[in-house]
């Protein structure tokens, strides 16, 4: 059963890691997919961090768009995908990594992640999409 917008939104404001997909632009070749951590408040953009140079980051540029697809299987089967524009890319700031981080990992390890990552994963930028076309269901309400 899809889900209202209500629940559809809240879910994916949970910490899930998503799966990301965009085209790849080349013909006979699938679209990148890849996992990937993300922000979303009910309502607002979903934002993501990635390298500024990664192949992600160039095929974003390249389509313009995106999806991501969250999923569940406990305490019942449920999904969401959205779909959208990229609607802005800057430069990501310590403070932003902070964040994401802080969204996933447990309190004790954001500090030493944030350090790590900082120093060892090289210029990384933020990617605004904007929700446009929702996919959603609950397999556990039919």
């Amino acid at each position: 059963m899809a889900l209202t917008r209500e629940e559809r939104e809240q879910f994916l404001a949970e910490p899930h890691v998503a799966a990301l997909s965009v085209a790849s632009g080349e013909d006979g070749r699938a679209p990148l997919s890849v996992p990937i951590w993300y922000a979303y408040q009910p309502g607002g953009d979903v934002r993501i961090l990635t390298g500024r140079t990664s192949r992600k980051a160039e095929l974003i540029s390249a389509a313009g768009r995106f999806t991501l697809l969250v999923d569940r299987l406990e305490p019942t089967i449920r999904y969401v995908s959205v779909e959208g524009p990229a609607v802005d890319t800057r430069p990501a700031t310590r403070a932003d990594l902070e964040q994401m981080s802080a969204r996933y990992l447990p309190a004790e390890k954001v500090a030493g992640y944030v350090d790590f990552a900082w120093e060892h994963h090289g210029e990384q930028v933020v990617v605004t999409m904007r929700p446009e076309r929702w996919v959603s269901s609950d397999l556990g309400q039919v």
